[in-house]
């Protein structure tokens, strides 16, 4: 029997199948692109081709194969499903309702679909519609961990914290940590008397928020408390009370030992956090006295000395809307008189200088761990920044924070319609877009308080 084109594009198709399955994107793209120039109608390599080079950010490229494999097989839901996700990163939010609503019409008993539109309504900030999706999804699966992971992003922003932490748990992300730890995970049984490796799970920012527990599971009676980390933190983290041994991600690590572990962002929910129980009690992470002396000879001794932060890492995945597109759009600040501007910026951004007659110190560039920025940070009189490690740090030390953050997609912790925050009482001021994008009303509503602080001053 002669092999044909169609044999060789399925055999193509189905060889990209496994590069995708062994994380191989780039050769997978090579097969499924192969396969369609062979078999142009081949419909699900059009599918799986389009989710490659959205992998690759390629959209016009990958929406142009989406619309082919819609064309050539209008009824496979998952496809619709793809290409909604698609349209609804780039805020297309109307085109990706319909492309969400046809593949639930074509199977409503998917929880996928319903999850997919319950993420769609949470980002349009349509919650009520959002969880009732979620709750349908997880009506036809139980089990379906996706669905319950993000209701509790909505569960949490709303302060629902009984309920936010339980569906928090759904989240598997530490997984591949997990597997190489011989010790049970935590569950909530008494500590007295036992040791326990508390394991970082997601960004900087949140090992800062919440190595606050450590302290109150020391006070449950945990005879040792060993605390894994981002190398960066370390240094950071050995001001922390209620931490017996610090160990970075970097470093070899021993059951030995330990009679738990536990990830880092299950500990409010064993320990039954409200929002009227935050251990709140500020500062918890402190500067080191000889790291102090070091930096603050960079720093003048009069005057108002304000930290910037203007970027967040671009890995988060919402680091286009959390962070501000330059240094340029805060150019007002330098309005106000008596301050000396300070940068902490770190990674993306951290060479930008602001329009001439805009003195800044750069000392972003210079920083080598957070125990560094900790002290440039203890200098100073306030910290601006957008939603970032700097923000937590600050707030953990009980230093002056104003937070700038977006509309959209805004992180779950800093709850709603709020200008301060239960985390960080009495330090942290919160400055909220009005609108998608519009970081120029936040950035007019901080000169304001700018020039009111330097006035009561």
């Amino acid at each position: 029997m002669p092999i044909t084109d169609r044999t060789k594009a399925e055999a193509l198709f189905f060889k990209g199948i496994k590069h995708m399955q062994e994380g191989e994107s780039a050769d997978a793209e090579a097969c499924f692109e192969g396969a369609v120039k062979l078999q142009p109608d081949f419909a699900e390599a059009h599918t799986n081709l389009a989710m490659m080079l959205a992998i690759r950010n390629e959209d016009k490229a990958s929406e142009m194969h989406y619309l082919h494999a819609i064309a050539l097989n209008p009824n496979y839901p998952q496809t619709l499903l793809n290409f909604g996700a698609l349209l609804a990163r780039q805020k297309r939010f109307i085109e990706a309702e319909a492309a969400y609503r046809k593949a639930i019409e074509l199977d409503a008993n998917s929880p996928a679909a319903w999850s997919n539109l319950g993420v769609l309504y949470a980002c349009m900030k349509r919650e009520n519609e959002a969880e009732r999706c979620y709750r349908t999804a997880l009506m036809l699966d139980e089990h379906y961990a996706r669905a319950r992971f993000n209701l509790s992003y909505i569960q949490l922003r709303q302060g629902r914290f009984e309920e936010g932490w339980q569906s928090l748990e759904a989240r598997d992300w530490y997984a591949p940590l997990a597997r190489q730890l011989q010790m049970p995970r935590w569950n909530g049984e008494p500590l007295a008397g036992k040791s326990l490796l508390i394991c970082f799970e997601a960004g900087l920012g949140d090992v800062i928020q919440f190595c606050r527990y450590a302290k109150v599971l020391k006070k449950q009676g945990a005879l040792s408390i060993t605390l894994l980390c981002h190398p960066p933190l370390k240094p950071l983290l050995a001001t922390l009370s209620g931490i017996d041994s610090i160990i970075s991600f970097d470093e070899p690590l021993t059951s030995s030992g330990l009679d738990f572990w536990t990830p880092l962002l299950s500990i409010p929910y064993y320990c039954k956090t409200r929002l009227d129980s935050i251990p709140n009690r500020l500062p918890y992470l402190h500067a080191n006295p000889d790291r102090i002396e070091k930096w603050k000879l960079l720093l003048p001794d009069n005057g108002f000395r304000i930290g910037l932060v203007w970027r967040g890492s671009t890995q988060f995945e919402n680091d286009e809307d959390r962070s501000l597109p330059s240094l340029a759009l805060l150019a007002p600040l330098w309005s106000v008189k008596n301050i000396t501007f300070v940068s902490l910026q770190k990674g993306a951004g951290e060479n930008e200088t602001p329009p001439d007659g805009q003195p800044l110190i750069h000392i972003g560039p210079l920083l080598s761990d957070f125990a560094d920025t900790a002290a440039v940070v203890d200098c100073l009189d306030l910290v601006i920044s957008v939603d970032t490690a700097v923000a937590h740090l600050a707030g953990a030390m009980g230093k002056a924070c104003w937070v700038l953050l977006p509309d959209y997609r805004t992180d779950w912790r800093w709850l709603t319609k709020r200008a301060d925050s239960p985390w960080y009482p009495e330090v942290m001021r919160l400055f909220r877009q009005p609108a998608t994008g519009s970081w120029a009303p936040v950035i007019a509503e901080v000169v304001n308080a700018l020039k009111a602080m330097v006035k009561k001053s």
